[in-house]
């Protein structure tokens, strides 16, 4: 895929990337960071640097907790997939 560069601004800060996602993509996410960051440091008062590094930490919890919940409704899903194909041969 053909990566490409996006200009972001991200907590007053302008920013390029390059990716291979489409710049739409690479927008939302910037907006998403910016967005976290605006709140953390509205929240703690902290200086932009700080909010910044502690804002990275709670995504990075959101991240990992995100897929632990997606490992688990694997597992789910595979569960039931076995127990509707038992299902299926017993009938």
């Amino acid at each position: 895929m053909v990566k490409q560069k996006t200009t972001v601004r991200v907590a007053g800060k302008e920013y390029t990337l390059v990716s291979s996602e489409p710049p739409e993509y690479m927008n939302r996410v910037a907006v998403y960071v910016d967005r976290k960051i605006s709140e953390t440091v509205l929240a703690t008062r902290l200086p932009v640097d700080k909010a910044a590094v502690l804002t990275s930490i709670n995504i990075a919890d959101e991240l990992m907790k995100s897929h632990d919940e997606n490992s688990r409704l694997r597992r789910e899903l595979m569960n039931v997939r076995r127990e509707l194909e038992e299902a299926r041969k017993g009938q």
